[in-house]
């Protein structure tokens, strides 16, 4: 085994997946959909979009960067009078809703083309989609439409549910939506707006959170995460179950199953160590909670003597609260984050990307100077960033650097909505502990075991998709499948949905 890695720098944290939302009949729908984006900005930075229903059409706007620099009050203000229907119609149409997206890219790239939502129209009508997840089998399908003479107008594969919803296939269907989500594999949480309805619907194996809320007046909603009904002054109503659509129309709220529920669901435990919002609760838990308990797991698991516990801000924090409640350490805030950086991308000379992760991150030296401190933090991806982290605390003075990271090692791709999907971008792949710690030049590091993780998660431990750190893939990802076969309903996409129509 090699002991010196070469790597990049970069900006390592892992990549927010996407966030949905969703609004029907509320008047203040836009606005309404526009606070849950800005709730859920954690889950995608990368663009933003709503799209709306006025009960007859659509209209959608979609744009790169951060939901406030996309959506200005002129766009609001035009997307609220998108949602006006003509006097003389409104007795014989539906309310109305909007649907909401954050994206951060993991299948077709950051292109202002892949914005979402996707608005298309068939011919049975407009319909626009927004979706939390990755399709394994989306590459796949795609060439199957491309050899047929489909055209794709975006590289995302959130495209290729509306060529199926549109397809003849599915439309012959009583139901082409649950014919159509019987055609995917991976993981996705959606929000789908017609002009009479929002249909949500979460895969049967429950990757991604959904939610059901309940607004004042008793309009309702869904979103990916608690927070965004929080902001939205929603109720908490139930989650979405794993295989089921919800419509939300003025009809209220009506449930099907398109699958039954995985008999070995995969509810992404990542979603607690790093993605989630802590004000949120994931998968019937808190992640505040969650993750404070990871962090004493791993104070039981990896003590060490030093003089204080501190967080690498600002994932790492509430691990490192349970890591210093559990070992009896104090707790200290030593590195100050600069909340006026934006996004670091990559820059042109080294130097600058150096002074980049140093511009988001300054540490105290009078604070670390002479101790040995105990940094925590919640993973470790690629591992340049957290180098040149390393570098700055033991720059400013710390006599000891202990490094505890509240999950295990990332060792393997994630092709359900992550994005490090190749191995070569994992520091931990084939290398060992004590390589990863001698590249990051700490006197000592360690992860939480597996088994440690899955002790504090309220679910039963073989309900988690731990793929990332295990290999333990719910679905064969090696082989997608998309062909005629599939097509004619001769091979089901889900084992446990066998005789399903």
């Amino acid at each position: 085994m090699a002991s010196r890695i070469h790597l990049p720098i970069l900006d390592d944290r892992p990549k927010d997946k996407c966030g949905v939302i969703g609004v029907w009949g509320d008047p203040d729908a836009v606005r309404l959909v526009y606070l849950g984006l800005y709730a859920q900005q954690h889950r995608g930075q990368e663009s933003a979009g709503i799209a709306v229903s006025n009960g007859i059409d659509l209209e959608n706007y979609a744009g790169m960067g951060l939901v406030p620099e996309v959506f200005t009050p002129r766009e609001i203000e035009r997307l609220e009078r998108a949602r006006q229907v003509p006097e003389g119609e409104r007795a014989a149409t539906a309310t109305g809703g909007a649907i909401g997206h954050n994206r951060y890219s993991t299948t077709g790239g950051s292109k202002s083309c892949n914005a979402q939502p996707l608005l298309e129209t068939t011919v049975d009508g407009p319909v626009a989609i927004g979706h939390n997840g990755n399709l394994v089998n989306g590459e796949a399908w795609r060439r199957v439409f491309a050899e047929q003479g489909r055209l794709f107008h975006t590289t995302s594969d959130t495209e290729v549910i509306v060529h199926l919803l549109a397809s003849p296939e599915q439309r012959a269907t009583p139901d082409p939506l649950a014919a159509t989500l019987r055609k995917l594999q991976g993981a996705f949480s959606l929000v789908v707006l017609f002009p009479d309805r929002i249909e949500a619907a979460r895969d049967p194996w429950g990757w991604r959170p959904l939610v059901l809320g309940k607004l004042p007046g008793g309009r309702d909603c869904v979103a990916s995460e608690t927070v965004a009904l929080d902001v939205m002054g929603a109720e908490f109503v139930r989650e979405v179950e794993p295989g089921e659509i919800v419509t939300l129309s003025d009809a209220g709220v009506e449930s099907r199953h398109f699958a039954p529920p995985a008999e070995r669901l995969a509810m992404c435990v990542f979603e607690h160590v790093y993605f989630a919002s802590p004000a949120s609760s994931v998968f019937g838990q808190s992640v505040q909670l969650a993750r404070e308990n990871l962090g004493a797991a791993l104070a039981k698991e990896a003590p060490v003597q030093a003089d204080f516990v501190m967080p690498m801000p600002d994932s790492g924090r509430s691990a490192a609260n349970g890591y210093a409640r559990a070992s009896g350490l104090p707790y200290r805030e030593g590195i100050v984050p600069n909340r006026y950086v934006g996004r670091t991308f990559i820059k042109p000379t080294q130097q600058e990307r150096r002074a980049a992760v140093r511009l988001k991150l300054n540490v105290v030296a009078e604070i670390v100077s002479g101790q040995r401190v105990v940094v925590v933090d919640d993973s470790i991806v690629r591992g340049t960033t957290t180098r040149e982290k390393m570098k700055q605390i033991r720059d400013a003075g710390a006599k000891e650097i202990h490094l505890r990271i509240s999950c295990p090692p990332i060792r393997h791709p994630c092709h359900f909505g992550v994005d490090f999907a190749t191995r070569d971008q994992l520091i931990a792949h084939e290398r060992t502990v004590e390589d990863i710690r001698r590249f990051l030049g700490v006197d000592s590091l360690a992860f939480l075991s597996q088994e440690g993780m899955l002790s504090v998660m309220r679910h039963e431990s073989g309900s988690y998709c731990t793929a990332c750190f295990s290999g333990d893939y719910r679905i064969d990802v090696e082989h997608p499948v998309a062909d005629e076969v599939v097509a004619k309903n001769q091979i089901p996409m889900f084992p446990e949905a066998a005789g399903q129509a």
